[in-house]
């Protein structure tokens, strides 16, 4: 299965239903549409959790991202697992005039890249780097009418 997405609690307030094929379209997009994907919905308490225990932040951030640490054999590579929590994106999106759908999905592009290795926080041109290619993702999806602007 190379999307697996999984509500926790709070995160089961969120319809999911359409974040598979644009999950598998973002890893065609950036050329990882063989590899495996785990997509976690949860609330703003488990993110605070996890952001705690993972990187000594206490409090709730709107992504987390857990690359796999090697690759494992076989026909299929497993990408790692994103974490979003619905909580901080409906915030977020209510700030920024976003429907909840694109801030998902939003967040969504953003764990998906620093998977690949990609980091805003190592320097301002990694952050730079970043930034394209999440724009190039985000530009392709609403090209394809899967995504409004």
């Amino acid at each position: 299965m190379p999307v697996e997405i999984v509500c926790h609690r709070r995160g089961k307030g969120f319809s999911s239903r359409k974040l598979k094929p644009l999950a598998l379209r973002i890893l065609q997009l950036v050329g990882h549409e063989p590899s495996e994907l785990t997509l976690g919905l949860i609330g703003d308490a488990e993110m605070r959790k996890l952001n705690a225990k993972f990187r000594n932040k206490d409090y709730p951030t709107d992504v987390l991202s857990f690359p796999v640490e090697q690759d494992v054999p076989g026909a299929v590579r497993l990408l790692g697992d994103v974490i979003i929590s619905v909580d901080k994106a409906r915030q977020q999106a209510k700030e920024r005039g976003r429907s909840l759908d694109e801030e998902i999905v939003t967040l969504l592009i953003h764990g998906v890249v620093h998977l690949l290795g990609y980091d805003h926080e190592r320097s301002a041109k990694d952050a730079r780097i970043m930034t394209r290619l999440e724009k190039k993702i985000y530009r392709a999806l609403c090209d394809e009418g899967r995504l409004r602007l």
